[in-house]
């Protein structure tokens, strides 16, 4: 990714906007049809509720990029089609940046589409070992498929347990799987020391690296795992259009790894192509840095803002290079009421960890609410 460029939040804003009046302006429909659907009621389905400002859900508002947009609606007509084309095309671009072979690309519906099959294809052979504090929903799945898992603590700062990983790393195991930065603590884990960890497990059991957020951290380049790939190594990693891209609607993501993993990972896989909105829409934006560098710029502002209100009202959070900030309270579902109740949605607790709450980034107008509302939510709950 180029260097961020200084933040032009009226620009940004005004070309999301024409960006948004291109999909709304096509006339696609029969003359009639939107009216007599009701006007607004289908838009009324997607994103907020009226007034609500929505924290939860590590969303990027201020995507799709125009590109993006533009994709879609100068292929929506083409609707009718499968995307065979254009999935190849999108596999090529891919695989020419990360300098990879393109039959060690895999894309699917979104990341969790993949992360599922490798759960199912990796859990049939053995247990997936991992932190028991992660983005974990693709390895529930497996689990509900009959998959074993080995869950090991988070270390006592709340960081993934790299050493306990490779303790609990067994003859049983067959894949390794880590969020990183992890999801829901917005920690990263540095990478150094997930190389050296990388190299030490690897030819035991395959790891897997969800690297969801990645275009977020302060070093994209340096924290990604994508060159142990190209050096050999039995890793994946997974990315997604759904984080900076901000088309988590669209349902794109995918996977680097070897050609024989790739291969496990398409055996396993429900869909045998794209939604073409989506492919269209990551075949328009992906190469698109100027939007990449505002998006994140508007997510960093955004994290500031969270964190200076957290510091506001006399709490502390995890350091985070997400979209996201975790931060210590004393009851994640009491402050999450509390915000419901002031339009603001943001996560509660997560299992045992009652004291800490998520906070995605959101719109920056959004994020001002809750700002703005934490040090109230804060010493109501403590009075």
């Amino acid at each position: 990714m180029s260097k961020a460029m200084p933040t032009d939040r009226r620009n940004f804003l005004k070309g999301a906007g024409t960006g948004a009046g291109l999909a709304t302006g096509l006339g696609a429909m029969p003359l009639g049809a939107s009216a007599a659907m009701g006007e607004g009621a289908v838009q009324a389905d997607f994103g907020p509720m009226n007034g609500q400002a929505l924290l939860s859900r590590n969303e990027n508002p201020y995507g799709p990029a125009p590109s993006a947009i533009k994709a879609i609606t100068e292929n929506a007509r083409m609707g009718c089609y499968y995307t065979d084309r254009a999935l190849k095309r999108l596999h090529a671009m891919i695989a020419e940046r990360h300098e990879v072979p393109i039959e060690q690309v895999v894309v699917g519906s979104g990341s969790t589409e993949i992360l599922c099959a490798i759960s199912l294809a990796w859990g049939r052979d053995g247990a997936i070992l991992c932190p028991d504090l992660f983005w974990d929903t693709t390895v529930k799945y497996g689990e509900r498929q009959g998959v074993t898992s080995i869950r090991v603590p988070l270390s006592s700062d709340m960081n993934v347990d790299l050493a306990g990983l490779e303790a609990g790393l067994t003859e049983e195991v067959s894949l390794i799987q880590i969020c990183n930065p992890n999801n829901p603590t917005g920690v990263l884990i540095p990478a150094s020391d997930l190389r050296a960890f990388a190299a030490k497990v690897s030819p035991k059991a395959t790891l897997l690296v969800d690297e969801a957020y990645n275009e977020l951290t302060d070093a994209p380049d340096d924290n990604t795992m994508i060159d142990m790939v190209r050096g050999g190594a039995d890793l994946i990693v997974c990315r997604t259009f759904s984080k900076i891209y901000g088309m988590a609607g669209l349902r794109v993501g995918y996977a680097i790894t070897s050609e024989q993993n790739a291969e496990r990972i398409r055996s396993h896989m429900m869909s045998f192509g794209g939604n073409l909105g989506g492919v269209a829409a990551a075949i328009g934006c992906y190469n698109d840095l100027a939007f990449l560098d505002q998006s994140r710029a508007m997510v960093l502002e955004g994290r500031k803002m969270i964190m200076d209100a957290v510091k506001t009202a006399g709490l502390t959070a995890l350091p985070s290079q997400t979209n996201f900030v975790y931060v210590e309270v004393p009851d994640a579902d009491a402050v999450q009421a509390a915000m419901k109740e002031r339009g603001i949605s943001i996560r509660g607790a997560y299992g045992k960890w009652t004291q800490y709450s998520r906070v995605s980034t959101g719109k920056l107008a959004d994020v001002e609410r809750y700002a703005k509302a934490l040090p109230e939510v804060i010493s109501s709950l403590n009075a």
